[in-house]
């Protein structure tokens, strides 16, 4: 679900309220910020005792926001993750016929991510995914205004949401997972309570049946009651990210018999409608994603409400609470496959409506690549948007003492295996 016209979205805090205006002081006090920060490695380069400067915590923040986390297994899948919004940047899979591609949207240059040049691409994102309707709710009787970012509503967290932090590295296991933590305080973007989140990533190695599996597990704790539920953003095309070919011939099957409907700003209704008859019906024999998204006014976009009887259990995969069949995505050219399953209640399927040609080698594109309307699709398990306003939707309000914990696992295949 990304943001409409994103290419206005400016962050602030950090970044300075100026250059969220367009003015030039906030580049000139990033640029400051910057000399300041190499003066400064500079001198502690040469440091022996102590650390009056810092030096330690410096090391850290630049080594934590250039590092690139590569894990992969004997198939060749890689997965490349970056500190900067707990980013997936990059996912590489083999075809049937053994010729890797990464098969995520994304960026080269990492500032693309920060400054309000990226949809999303690849984050996590926080501190409530999707929309919040005019970025208002009540807890316990008290209201609260949070940052509003498109249309009036809040999006994705808000204006500086939890993609624009650079992440924490709590653990790294070479080759295998890495483990991510994020500190939002009392009050960011106006949401109650401070609030710890941790994100790991883990690829298992293949067996028989599969190319391997990327398990993601978040995980959240609170002091206040606030709204919580994380996303991982990734746009799909299983062709090849920088193939040129958009995602309509894809087959994508949802397990889901509801959907909720929305109404013009992209807000739930509060009805749960049922997915048959309608252009929302993808059973499991799957449907092309193009055969139907001209019956959607703007095309998809919309969370669809999980059936929780499909179960999924993995040897490899240990979680503390149930997992379900969410959506299996494939591409018969390359014959690549993928199986998504979760603990979260619903999925966002938006097929990449505002994609426009507009993101290219000039924002720093992977490979150069141009990204045109549907040249991705993004498979976002979540809770249900604006549950928050919502009575009838499962609650997405942790309290203090809570848990909130979240799985996804994306199981790799092709549709033609070898032995």
């Amino acid at each position: 679900s990304a943001a409409r016209g994103r290419g206005t979205v400016r962050p602030r805090g950090r970044e300075g309220a100026e250059a969220a205006e367009g003015g030039d002081f906030g580049s000139i006090e990033r640029h400051s910020l910057w000399l300041s920060t190499w003066l400064r490695g500079f001198v502690c380069s040469f440091e022996r005792e102590g650390d009056i400067l810092g030096c330690r915590s410096i090391r850290r923040s630049i080594r934590g926001k250039m590092e690139t986390y590569v894990l992969k297994n004997s198939k060749g899948v890689e997965v490349h993750i970056r500190p900067l919004g707990a980013l997936v940047q990059r996912l590489i899979l083999p075809s049937a016929k053994g010729e890797p591609s990464d098969v995520v949207l994304g960026f080269d240059r990492l500032e693309s991510y920060a400054d309000g040049t990226s949809p999303y691409f690849g984050v996590v994102v926080g501190r409530v995914a999707n929309r919040i309707e005019g970025g208002k709710f009540k807890i316990g009787g008290e209201e609260f205004q949070v940052s509003v970012n498109e249309n009036g509503n809040t999006l994705h967290g808000g204006q500086v949401g939890f993609d624009k932090a650079t992440w924490g590295v709590v653990s790294h296991e070479e080759g295998r997972s890495v483990t991510l933590s994020h500190l939002s305080e009392d009050g960011d973007q106006g949401f109650p309570g401070q609030v710890t989140v941790t994100v790991r990533y883990t690829l298992t190695e293949p067996s028989d049946s599969d190319d391997g599996m990327l398990v993601v597990a978040m995980s959240a704790i609170t002091t206040k009651a606030t709204p919580i539920s994380l996303a991982q953003h990734g746009y799909f095309n299983l062709t090849g990210h920088a193939s040129g070919s958009d995602v309509l011939n894809h087959k994508l099957h949802l397990n889901a018999r509801e959907y909720t409907p929305v109404d013009g700003k992209l807000i739930p209704t509060g009805e749960l409608a049922p997915t048959e008859g309608t252009p929302f019906h993808f059973p499991a024999q799957g449907v092309r994603v193009g055969e139907r998204i001209a019956e959607v006014p703007g095309g998809f976009d919309h969370n669809f409400v999980l059936d929780k009887s499909v179960r999924r259990e993995y040897d490899r995969v240990a979680t503390s609470t149930p997992l379900h069949l969410a959506a299996v995505l494939e591409e018969e050219t390359s014959g690549r496959k993928v199986e998504l399953s979760t603990s979260a209640p619903g999925v966002q399927f938006y097929s990449g409506n505002f994609l426009d040609g507009s993101l290219t080698k000039a924002q720093g594109t992977k490979e150069d690549a141009t990204y045109k309307v549907h040249g991705g699709l993004c498979l976002e398990t979540q809770g249900f948007p604006n549950a928050v306003n919502q009575s009838n939707f499962p609650t997405n309000v942790l309290q203090p003492g809570e848990r909130y914990s979240h799985y996804m696992v994306y199981k790799f295949d092709t549709t033609t295996r070898t032995a």
